[in-house]
């Protein structure tokens, strides 16, 4: 780990940001790629083979996002039923495609066996824009706590809150990536006033556990699948990833319910995060989504 080497431009050295530093920080945000053409058309399309609803609507004065959740039409109440979610990070692009591809390509084949509800962009506004925060400058994936200070997260829990579904399994789909260091972490200790310190970023798929049910063989097998698509990320020389000792290789953990991050938004007993890199030299972004899909079919298999 590195500390910061350079100011973030918005904002005053060790002081927390104000409204008027956000305002500032939402104003130099520019749309870059549509949610309504790269998601929202693409479910349009498999609007017939499944139960697609549309769970809320996110109003922003960037704009309104309808927001979308996909579930098998054979639902069958005796069958376990597996959380799929993608986009919480909007800026993480396999996490998204990654979410829709396995919908259109693979669900459908495991549904004698088991329920499958599919969130697969929740940060459609940082879709868009290609930001982890919202429009608020908060992170949904902080932000998975009761009377949320995000709306993506509060309509997620609410839908499900509703639906009165036990999980046996959640897979949450995200990315690591260069601009982790490069802008996203500048900003976050500029936002909060503090220090950054950089990470390396690992080389290679890994997944984020539960270090309060740490289910071991489950991210096992969910690693052996993805290494079918793509390499594992190796631990550094201190024997981690991302500052985290690792627990076992591809695996850190932490407690994610006090971290309020995505995976502790059921009480399912497998779950987990995956981290894709999609700016290794040794990946292209077609192999990042089928990274993504061949970790639910991982969670599938070992369920099975």
């Amino acid at each position: 780990m590195t500390e910061q080497t350079t100011i973030y431009p918005i904002g005053t050295p060790g002081k927390p940001w104000g409204e008027a530093e956000k305002s500032q920080w939402l104003a130099a945000q520019t749309k870059k790629r549509s949610y309504q053409q790269q998601v929202v058309a693409k479910l349009e399309a498999m609007n017939d083979r499944f139960n697609i609803e549309q769970y809320g609507e996110l109003n922003y004065t960037a704009g309104d996002y309808p927001l979308y959740v996909v579930r098998n039409k054979n639902w069958n109440p005796e069958n376990p039923t597996i959380l799929v979610t993608g986009g919480v990070h909007g800026y993480e692009t396999s996490g998204v495609q990654g979410a829709l591809l396995f919908i259109d390509a693979e669900l459908e084949h495991y549904t004698d066996d088991f329920n499958f509800v599919v969130f697969p962009c929740l940060s459609p506004w940082g879709y868009e824009t290609i930001n982890r925060w919202n429009p608020d400058a908060v992170d949904p994936n902080r932000s998975f706590v009761a009377d949320s200070p995000a709306q993506e997260c509060a309509l997620v829990m609410d839908y499900l809150s509703d639906l009165g579904v036990d999980f046996l399994a959640h897979v949450d789909l995200h990315e690591t990536t260069d601009s982790d260091n490069s802008e996203f972490r500048p900003a976050k200790a500029a936002r909060d006033g503090e220090v950054n310190t950089n990470w390396n970023i690992p080389d290679g798929f890994y997944l984020v556990g539960n270090s309060e049910n740490l289910q071991i063989d489950f991210h096992a097998a969910i690693l052996a699948e993805v290494e079918k698509v793509t390499h594992i990320a190796a631990a550094d020389e201190h024997n981690q990833l991302i500052g985290a000792p690792v627990d076992r290789e591809g695996l850190i953990s932490f407690p994610v319910k006090q971290l309020g991050l995505c995976i502790s938004l059921t009480n399912a007993m497998y779950a987990t995060t995956t981290e894709v890199y999609p700016d290794s030299p040794r990946a292209t972004p077609e192999e990042c989504n089928r990274a993504q899909v061949a970790a639910v079919i991982g969670c599938i298999k070992y369920l099975q």
